[in-house]
């Protein structure tokens, strides 16, 4: 045993799992590793070829051990640090991401009753087949003028955990009447690791309607939903619902084992993966926004108090940082729209450019289009191919692109989806800042940061502000390890080891003026192409939503 301490942070992606050990004096990153899942996001069909509908995505309970069984032994190894030095674990979970298990954790997709169903297993974040019970809930809460709405936005996702809890009982009863717990797959980690069934205030409060203080909604308001819906709270959800760096438990022998630790080491309530990042960025006042830049977007501030900011996700009284409200807003798709452009949008002419140029064609993408001025391209388009998060909370919204001739290039299409990313993130900053929650500059982490510089300078012009970077990139996995710090004892709370742990990168992106006067004016249409399909100027996009669905496409 040493003097220096450890603590490790499993950060639960969309894709894979990241396992992070780090030193809990100082933050340094001393090994790391990424544990691919095995069945990865399941939209198509599940393991035994079963179909699943438009809007599906569905995830393996058992690709989450696997990270645990692989991952954190593999990291011991590549630190050779004593498991009695690692003085606390944390983890960090996409959200809402839930399942459905028996009263003992086992997942109901693993029974052999179930394993063909769809709803017995883990609906992950962007599931969005469940758009319909989100409707029917907002329906009945505004009616009711039910307090969670204004803690919200306004507006109850389809990503969230009732309208899944909801989806289940409405199309596959059964599986609701057999499952003794819904719960949230990050909490359900933690079940696994201590043996004990504790639940995130964080999760709660943003993906369930939980506020602190009162609680869940009436049982009246969910036997509205359904009468079944009634006692979901008493029957499938209650427990210890414990604040962000809490020790939820210790390490079970069996687990300790699998995961080459000490038993009884101490295991920091589930955290959700854009919330663990903040500190992690070294933000804990008010006054700067954090993205956390992959698949999707978080946008994340901090508050003195609670506004009510137009489709916002969440807001939540120390649900970031103690002391402060803590503002939860995103974009359903960012790094998966420029994803879907690569694999769709890529033309033999560009592969072969790129091929001789010894690059990727993604790269030669970048190279072209950055190459471009603002407003070279002619082209304008909406950021909405997986919906659209906040401000208008709808995943029946889809994506557009205006402008197109027979002339447009590759990397002209490709910018216009950045820039329309990057608008899509100013609409949410200026939502913030039109409530009195300032957001003076950025501090942009997660892989696009990381590695996509046209990407965070368009962002840059877009919104008119600074971007820094933090040290280290995988913030998720770092604030994930900061809690289990806190939760294990080494600080008192997740503000002192931010203190310690964390620090920003010299320099980052400034905003050119220039390129910002152009989308400025580029934004003004934007905002009209907004509210024109997103407001119910026209509703086509949802009505071919709806024909899709009605064909079974």
């Amino acid at each position: 045993m040493s003097n220096t301490k450890f603590a490790l942070g499993i950060d639960f992606g969309t894709e894979s799992g990241r396992v992070m050990m780090v030193r809990a004096d100082n933050g340094e990153e001393v090994a790391w590793n990424q544990v691919p899942y095995v069945n990865g996001v399941l939209d198509r069909w599940l393991p035994d070829d079963t179909p699943l509908g438009p809007d599906w995505a569905l995830q393996d309970p058992r690709d989450y051990l696997f990270v645990l069984d692989r991952g954190v032994p593999e990291v011991m190894r590549q630190s050779r640090v004593s498991p009695e030095d690692v003085i606390g674990v944390g983890i960090d979970f996409t959200s809402c991401t839930m399942l459905p298990v028996l009263a003992d954790g086992t997942p109901l997709c693993i029974t052999a009753s179930f394993s063909s169903n769809p709803h017995a297993w883990v609906k992950l974040w962007k599931h969005h087949a469940s758009q319909p019970q989100a409707d029917r809930i907002n329906q009945v809460a505004a009616r009711r003028n039910e307090r969670f709405l204004s803690h919200c936005g306004g507006k109850y996702s389809a990503e969230w955990f009732f309208s899944k809890a909801l989806q289940i009982l409405d199309e596959a009863p059964e599986v609701y009447e057999a499952a003794d717990r819904l719960i949230e797959a990050g909490d359900w980690v933690v079940w696994q690791m201590t043996g004990r069934e504790v639940r995130s205030e964080c999760a709660a409060g943003y993906k369930a309607m939980w506020v602190k203080g009162c609680g869940f909604p009436s049982s009246e308001f969910f036997s509205e939903l359904h009468p079944r819906l009634a006692n979901i709270v008493a029957e499938k959800l209650e427990c210890d619902y414990l604040p962000l760096g809490a020790r939820a438990g210790g390490l079970t022998e069996m687990m300790a084992a699998r995961m080459r630790l000490c038993a009884g080491t101490a295991v920091a309530v589930a955290n959700i993966d854009a919330h663990a990042g903040v500190p992690a960025c070294g933000v804990t006042e008010p006054g700067r926004v954090v993205m956390i830049m992959g698949t999707s977007i978080c946008h994340m501030l901090l508050g003195h108090e609670r506004k009510a900011v137009e489709g916002i996700c969440g807001v939540v009284q120390d649900g970031i940082v103690p002391g402060f409200w803590g503002y939860e807003a995103g974009q359903a798709a960012v790094g998966d729209i420029y994803g879907w452009f690569f694999r769709n949008g890529v033309t033999s002419e560009l592969e072969r450019e790129a091929d001789e140029q010894g690059i990727s064609a993604a790269e030669l993408l970048a190279t072209e289009a950055w190459r471009l001025k603002p407003g070279r391209s002619g082209l304008l388009a909406l950021d909405w191919w997986n919906g659209n998060r906040s401000i208008l909370g709808n995943a029946d919204l889809s994506g557009i692109i205006v402008g197109l001739t027979l002339s447009a290039r590759p990397e002209e299409i490709y910018r216009a989806l950045i820039e329309a990313t990057a608008f899509g993130s100013r609409t949410i900053i200026e939502a913030f800042e039109k409530e009195g929650l300032p957001a003076h500059d950025i501090v942009a982490c997660g892989g696009i940061a990381e590695k996509s510089p046209v990407v965070m300078q368009i962002f840059a012009d877009v919104t008119g502000r600074e971007i820094r970077l933090p040290r280290t990139f995988q913030a998720s996995g770092l604030g994930a390890a900061m809690h289990g710090a806190v939760a294990g004892g080494y600080y008192k709370d997740i503000r002192q080891a931010a203190d310690h742990m964390t620090g920003l990168l010299e320099g980052g992106y400034q905003p050119n003026p220039a390129a910002h006067a152009i989308y400025d004016q580029l934004y003004v249409e934007y905002q009209k192409l907004h509210d024109y399909f997103g407001r119910g100027g026209n509703d086509v996009m949802k009505r071919l939503r709806m024909l899709r669905r009605e064909t079974g496409a």
